[in-house]
C-alpha cells in the first residue's frame, strides 16, 4: 500500500503545474508583470513607425503582434502590450536594462551585435542605398566626390558607408544624425546631398512624405542587410516562441500578406532574395 501511495505521490509531483515551473527568463517576467514591452523605432517605415493617430505600426510590428499572441498561449493568460520607443544607439541597451522585452523594427543581424543580444530568425533582407532630392544632380555629375551624405549614427549603414568611401578613396563627408527624420529635414534644407539607409526604409520614408515624387532612391545597394528581431541574450525559451511564429508565417505563406500590406503595393515585385529567405527560414515544427 505504501509503495502504491509513494508512486501516486511521485506522479502527482511530476504532473503538477509544470508549465509554471518551466517558465524562465522573459516569459516568467511577462507572466509576473502581466505585460510585454515591445521596443520600436518611431520613424523607420515601413518596418516600424507611428501612424496618423500616433500608434506604432508597420511590417515588424505586425510580426510582433503574432508573437504576443503566442506568448499569451504559452503562459496561459492575456497580457498588456506596452510599446516603448527606442533610438538607434540605445536599442540594445534597452534590452539589457529590461526596458523592453523584444526589439521590433529594422535591425540588422550581425555577429558583433550578437555579443550584446540574441536574434530571431530573419524577418527581412535589404541593402543600403541613397536618397536624394529630385533636383539635386550632385551625385549624378561627380559621384560621391565633394558631397555630404547623411546617415543615422550607430547603424550598420553608417559602418558600410564609411567603408565604401574609404575603399573607393572618395572625397565625401559623412554627416551623422540621431534619426531618419533629422536626416530627411537636412536633405530638404540641402544641408546634405544625400541620405543613406536601408533601401526599404528609404522607400517607406519617401512614401510617408507629402511629396514622395520629390525624392529619388538609387536602385543600387552597397551592403547586405539581413533584418531580425532582437531579444535578450541566453533566453532560449522566449526566442523559441518568436522563432515558432516567424517559421509558421513562412510555412503558411501568411508572411506574404504582411509583405503586400506594407511593401508589395509599392515595389510590386518581390526580390528573389526575399523569397529565398522565406524558404530557408520556414523551419519545420
Amino acid at each position: 500500500m505504501r509503495g502504491k501511495l509513494g508512486i501516486i505521490l511521485l506522479i502527482v509531483f511530476f504532473i503538477s503545474p509544470l508549465s509554471a515551473q518551466e517558465l524562465t527568463g522573459t516569459l516568467q517576467q511577462i507572466k509576473k508583470s502581466g505585460q510585454i514591452k515591445i521596443g520600436y523605432r518611431e520613424s523607420e517605415p515601413p518596418m516600424s513607425f507611428l501612424d496618423k493617430e500616433g500608434n506604432p505600426t508597420g511590417y515588424s510590428i505586425d510580426i510582433c503582434k503574432g508573437i504576443v499572441t503566442e506568448v499569451e498561449n504559452k503562459i496561459g493568460m492575456d497580457v498588456k502590450v506596452e510599446y516603448v520607443p527606442v533610438t538607434a544607439d540605445g536599442r540594445f541597451k534597452a534590452l539589457g536594462d529590461n526596458k523592453i522585452d523584444i526589439l521590433c523594427g529594422s535591425t540588422t543581424k550581425t555577429l558583433s551585435r550578437s555579443e550584446l543580444v540574441d536574434f530571431t530568425q530573419l524577418t527581412f533582407v535589404t541593402g543600403a542605398s541613397l536618397m536624394t532630392l529630385k533636383d539635386n544632380k550632385a551625385l549624378d555629375s561627380a559621384g560621391f566626390d565633394g558631397t555630404k551624405i547623411g546617415v543615422v549614427k550607430a547603424t550598420t549603414t553608417a559602418v558600410a558607408l564609411e567603408k565604401l568611401i574609404r575603399e573607393t578613396s572618395t572625397n565625401a563627408e559623412v554627416v551623422l544624425f540621431n534619426s531618419a527624420e533629422e536626416s530627411i529635414e537636412a536633405l530638404r534644407q540641402k544641408k546634405i546631398d544625400a541620405f543613406s539607409s536601408d533601401q526599404i526604409v528609404l522607400i517607406g520614408l519617401a512614401l510617408k512624405e507629402q511629396d514622395p515624387m520629390n525624392f529619388v532612391i538609387k536602385p543600387d545597394v552597397y551592403s547586405f542587410e539581413p533584418f531580425a528581431l532582437a531579444v535578450r541574450r541566453n533566453d532560449a525559451d522566449f526566442r523559441l516562441v518568436a522563432d515558432r511564429v516567424i517559421s509558421e508565417l513562412y510555412r503558411s505563406g501568411r508572411i506574404l500578406e504582411i509583405y503586400d500590406k506594407w511593401i508589395g503595393k509599392f515595389t510590386r515585385k518581390r526580390l528573389p532574395i526575399f523569397d529565398a529567405m522565406v524558404k530557408i527560414n520556414a523551419t519545420p515544427e
